[in-house]
C-alpha cells in the first residue's frame, strides 16, 4: 500500500462514525466498546472532548508523536505500529472517549541521567513512559486545552509553552542582572512533581473544565499506575514525566507559585521545574529562601 493511500485511509478512520468492535490491545482493564457501561455526559455548553475527536486535532496529535518518536510503551506498541492500529481502531476508541469510558494503560518506568548530573554520579530522573497510543490521546487533549490555558499563565514561566523557550528564560535572567539584581535563589522544583496531590490537582483542573469526561480522563491518566520489573504498582500522587500532558498539568499546579511570586514583587523566571528568582544581596536571598518554606507557596 502506498504512504499516500494509507494516510487517506487514516484520515477517513477520525472522522468514521460508525461503530465497530473495540480493539483488544487498549490493555487490561478497558472496557469493551459493546460492553454496558456508565456513560459520562458533557457539562451543558463546553463539549471538549469533541473537539479532541475532531479530525484536524487528532491528525496534529498523531503528527506529532510521530516527530518525537520515543519507546514502546507496556504494550511493546511502536511508534511506527500507531498509525495502522488506529486506522483498525479508531471509530471504537473515539465512542470511549466520548463516552468517558476510556481507560489507559499503565505507564512504564525508566530512568535516565539528568542532564546537569556528573558523569558516573548516581544522578537518574525517573520518567513514566505512556504507550504510543496513549501518547497520542495525551497529545489530542493538551493541544486542546492549552489553546484555552496558556494565556492565562505567568509571564514569567517559559518551559513548554507555545512561542517560549529557555533561550528566553536566559534572556531574561542577563536582564535581571544587568538591572543589579545579582544574587539568585536556585529553586530545583523536581521532587514537586512526584508529591502532587491528586485531588489538589484535579480541583485546580475543575476551576477550568466542566466536561465530566474530560476530568474523569485526566484523573484516569494520572491514576493509571507504573510497571516497575514487571510488576504494576499503584499510584497515588504525582505527575508522572514522560507524557506529553504532564508538562500541562505541572504548569497547572505552580501557577499558584508563580502567582504568589509576582504578589511579593520578586524577580523571577521559571522553566519547567527550575525556578531562579533575582535579588540585590545576599541578605535578600536568604530571607527568601526562608520564606520558601511558607505554607502559602
Amino acid at each position: 500500500m502506498s504512504d499516500k493511500r494509507q494516510k487517506n485511509q487514516l484520515l477517513l478512520a477520525f472522522v468514521e462514525e460508525n461503530r465497530s468492535e473495540a480493539p483488544n490491545g487498549l490493555g487490561e482493564g478497558t472496557e469493551s466498546f459493546t460492553a454496558k457501561r456508565r456513560t459520562e455526559s458533557p457539562a451543558i455548553g463546553e463539549q471538549l472532548m469533541e473537539e479532541v475527536c475532531e479530525r484536524e486535532n487528532c491528525k496534529q496529535a498523531l503528527a506529532r508523536v510521530k516527530a518525537n518518536k520515543g519507546s514502546a510503551g507496556v504494550d511493546r506498541m511502536t511508534v511506527q505500529q500507531l498509525p495502522e492500529f488506529l486506522k483498525q481502531h479508531w471509530p471504537a476508541i473515539r465512542e470511549q472517549l466520548l463516552s468517558g469510558t476510556y481507560v489507559p494503560q499503565p505507564v512504564k518506568r525508566v530512568e535516565i541521567p539528568k542532564p546537569d548530573a556528573p558523569r558516573f554520579s548516581a544522578g537518574m530522573r525517573k520518567l513514566g513512559i505512556p504507550t504510543v497510543l496513549d501518547r497520542f490521546i495525551q497529545q489530542a487533549v493538551m493541544q486542546v486545552l492549552q489553546r484555552r490555558w496558556d494565556r492565562t499563565f505567568s509571564e514569567h514561566s517559559y518551559g513548554f509553552r507555545p512561542g517560549r523557550s529557555a533561550h528566553q528564560a536566559v534572556a531574561k535572567a542577563q536582564e535581571y542582572i544587568a538591572e543589579g539584581y545579582r544574587w539568585v535563589v536556585d529553586l530545583d522544583l523536581e521532587k514537586f512533581f512526584d508529591r502532587v496531590n491528586h485531588d489538589k490537582l484535579m480541583a485546580k483542573i475543575a476551576g477550568r473544565v466542566s466536561d465530566k469526561r474530560m476530568l474523569k480522563l485526566i484523573r484516569a491518566f494520572l491514576t493509571a499506575g507504573v510497571m516497575e520489573n514487571g510488576l504494576v504498582g499503584p499510584v497515588d500522587e504525582g505527575t508522572p514525566q514522560g507524557g506529553p500532558l504532564s508538562p500541562l498539568l505541572s504548569n497547572i499546579m505552580l501557577d499558584d507559585f508563580d502567582r504568589e511570586l509576582e504578589r511579593r514583587g520578586l524577580r523571577f523566571a521559571r522553566y519547567a521545574d527550575d525556578s531562579n528568582i533575582y535579588v540585590r544581596s545576599r541578605r535578600a536571598g536568604e530571607r527568601v529562601m526562608e520564606s520558601m518554606t511558607d505554607s502559602s507557596l
